[in-house]
């Protein structure tokens, strides 16, 4: 990895942006000082709402953090299929005593003023999810002193994010919790996925930018494999969402490791777009009927989420969460970040002692 990247945190460990409130900046600070690299999750924020936990950030840590950015939309669903889902959802909005969101609340997500706030107020990193900004945004941000990662699911997508010109290349496996950041929303994609070792693998043969790997991660020796694979260093977010610092709702952390919900799945149906949540009630009675229309249908189940939230019934709650979710640990951020390490150097002490061919050791 590039020294300029490396120098920022001693530790392979970066601390996943998980939008919706998770990602708060108690935990990104927790993580920093622990030694790893805490991000910020700028999604679903407005640009003041971004700035204003940057300075809360930096007012708890002196270490380098990260800002996650997501890419504006394209419009892809036929407004007909966003108002048929809708009407699907009138028994849940009678259920939680609530409106439906208004589908046509915004595609972009701010996208240009969080940009002139980052340029503005430069931060140390800055991640995009969901695409790949044009080269001049990048150079933009690197004349202003951010190095930028980009997230890819697939080899292609990295050459696109190494064309463009960022600094490294996020490689988010299908294990990974939440939405999967493909640069295009393709239905029929969905399902074709990549694990994240093979990933990693075609991803670092296919550019020469330095990759962190994402997807499934839980463990210090899951992180030694995946750096053995040829990444950089490892991006973790369901491991971070069950601890004291994390922003998530208690029965959502509580989720991860109920015998109740015993598996994930990428569905549609929180929001129009793939993301990998654990199988509840309201994912397995709408997910097969749920349109490819993001944000659409992000912003027509906001209330409907937000009211399961409140009402502390989990079977109604997007309940994002990695393949590894039943291996949480329910440890304060910077002790899992220290946890983590210690694994880490264990699995990598017992890599050293392998034989080599022949039974020489090495």
């Amino acid at each position: 990895m590039s020294s300029a990247l490396t120098g920022l945190f001693p530790l392979p460990i970066v601390q996943a942006p998980m939008a919706g409130g998770v990602s708060v900046p108690r935990l990104a600070a927790a993580v920093c000082e622990a030694g790893g690299l805490g991000f910020l999750a700028a999604g679903y924020k407005t640009a003041d709402g971004m700035y204003q936990e940057i300075k809360q950030l930096r007012g708890l840590t002196g270490r380098p953090f990260g800002v996650n950015v997501f890419m504006p939309q394209p419009e892809l669903a036929e407004s007909g299929a966003v108002e048929v889902y809708a009407q699907q959802l009138a028994g849940e909005a009678a259920w939680y005593d609530t409106e439906l969101g208004d589908p046509d609340g915004g595609r972009d997500d701010g996208y240009d003023a969080k940009l002139a706030v980052l340029l503005d107020n430069p931060v140390p990193v800055v991640s995009f999810h969901f695409g790949v900004p044009a080269r001049e945004i990048l150079d933009r941000l690197r004349r202003a002193g951010t190095l930028t990662l980009v997230t890819a699911t697939t080899a292609e997508e990295a050459r696109a994010v190494e064309r463009a010109g960022a600094d490294a290349v996020i490689a988010q496996g299908v294990e990974a919790g939440g939405h999967q950041g493909t640069h295009r929303d393709v239905p029929e994609n969905d399902g074709t996925g990549i694990g994240l070792l093979s990933l990693v693998a075609q991803v670092r043969e296919a550019v020469s930018i330095p990759v962190v790997a994402a997807g499934g991660i839980m463990r210090g020796g899951q992180i030694a494999a995946v750096l053995a694979a040829g990444a950089s260093a490892a991006q973790l977010g369901t491991a971070f969402l069950a601890t004291p610092e994390s922003g998530a709702s208690d029965p959502h952390k509580q989720a991860l490791t109920n015998p109740l919900f015993v598996r994930t799945e990428l569905t549609r149906a929180f929001t129009g777009r793939p993301a990998r949540g654990l199988v509840n009630r309201f994912l397995r009675e709408h997910g097969p009927y749920a349109p490819a229309a993001y944000p659409e249908v992000h912003h027509l189940t906001s209330p409907l989420r937000k009211a399961a939230a409140k009402a502390g019934d989990a079977q109604g709650m997007a309940l994002w969460a990695g393949q590894g979710h039943r291996m949480a640990r329910e440890l304060p951020a910077g002790r899992l970040v220290e946890v983590l390490a210690a694994e880490l150097a264990e699995a990598g002490a017992a890599l050293t002692e392998l034989p080599r061919p022949g039974g020489d050791p090495r």
